[in-house]
């Protein structure tokens, strides 16, 4: 089989950090779009990206691009291509659709020309009328955009952002994956003080300890493609291995998680155990206005609470003028917050943001504002 063209897919605003984590898995012709990048790959590679992109939310096999303008156009050119080399005749599929700025604008229509597509052809490759799918699973995914058809199948399932360790969140919980891109946005190594403030459930710190250690995020998630008779089952088996390999027991970590709420902190500590990192932070009940920093370098990454629905303005304010007062002179510190709210530099007198990333979370708009601290002494 040739290289397969792979899609890696993000948040907005997280392709950069994707490309990285591409690169640093040693894959090569990279292309960057608005939340996507593709890339080549081998078959057996596959779990390669599932177990270890950290900021990407799923993994999907492109299967081919085209304009269609009319239903015949989507239908004979899904027809063309090549579903027999992936589906078996046993294999169960569904078909999801998306369509923007397009001509076919109705997403139901779609989802039904593509599955009858799909299975005339498999209809002539099979010799078949009827098809038992009791076999492996297969998710195709037809997006429209401004009459630019394409075609995937979701090598992933469930989701990258779902690791498994997150028992309890809270209110307005940060995704998995968009704090694992936090923490790569950063300056934050191994051998450094990270603190989180006003933790929530402690995915910031969760994430981090991951990425100290060498854990692949999805070391242990089940994945669709794993039944797919095209990935042999060695590769999958050598795939976690060298992830559990990989893995850093050595290191001291230093992570401390505090929060208001001692349900969240209860939360964050049972979090950080399911994902067996437990011992690497420590997280205690503390309001940001009573905490107290005394080292002179460190890394400060937080998600504050905004908006109305989880705190009043006067609230958000005391907890803007807590982080100005605790950092502002703290010049060795580099601080990075995660807010909607874009009057928080107003709050924040040590200087202008050196850096401002716009995201997305949950479809919020949020500002990622970084402010770079001094570098420790060697």
């Amino acid at each position: 089989m040739n290289k397969l063209t792979l899609i890696a897919i993000n948040t907005f605003g997280l392709e950069t950090v994707v490309k990285r984590e591409l690169l640093a898995l040693g894959f090569e012709d990279l292309k960057v779009f608005n939340g996507r990048v593709e890339f080549q790959a081998e078959a057996d590679q596959i779990p390669i990206p599932n177990l270890w992109l950290r900021s990407a939310d799923r993994v999907l096999l492109k299967m081919g691009e085209f304009e269609a303008k009319t239903f015949e156009d989507l239908f004979e050119q899904t027809k063309a291509l090549p579903w027999e080399e992936w589906i078996t005749r046993e294999g169960e599929f569904t078909v999801t659709g998306k369509s923007v700025k397009s001509t076919l604008g109705s997403v139901r229509a779609c989802q039904s020309i593509v599955k009858k597509a799909v299975v005339e052809k498999l209809k002539e490759k099979y010799q078949t009328e009827v098809f038992p799918e009791t076999g492996p699973k297969y998710t195709i995914q037809v997006s429209l955009l401004q009459d630019t058809a394409s075609l995937t199948i979701d090598t992933t399932g469930q989701g990258l952002n779902r690791r498994g360790y997150r028992k309890q969140a809270g209110e307005a919980s940060l995704k998995e994956t968009m704090a694992a891109a936090l923490v790569l946005l950063s300056f934050y190594k191994k051998d450094r003080l990270l603190i989180d403030p006003m933790c929530g459930s402690g995915t910031i710190l969760i994430e981090a300890a991951l990425i100290a250690r060498n854990i692949a995020p999805n070391l242990y998630t089940s994945f669709a493609s794993e039944e797919w008779p095209q990935i042999h089952s060695e590769a999958w088996t050598q795939a976690r291995e060298a992830a559990r390999q990989a893995i850093d027991r050595q290191s001291e970590l230093q992570l401390f998680g505090y929060d208001i709420d001692p349900d969240m902190v209860r939360a964050s500590k049972a979090n950080a155990k399911a994902a067996g990192v437990d011992k690497d932070i420590h997280f205690a009940q503390q309001d940001v206005k009573n905490l107290w920093i005394d080292q002179q370098y460190g890394i400060v990454i937080s998600n504050p609470p905004y908006g109305m629905k989880i705190g009043d303005f006067q609230q958000i304010n005391q907890i803007y003028i807590a982080l100005n007062k605790m950092f502002r002179k703290k010049t060795g510190w580099s601080v990075y917050i995660l807010t909607g709210d874009k009057k928080f530099p107003d709050y924040f007198k040590r200087g202008k943001p050196d850096r401002v990333r716009k995201l997305f979370n949950a479809n919020i708009e949020v500002n990622y504002y970084q402010y770079f601290g001094e570098r420790p002494a060697a």
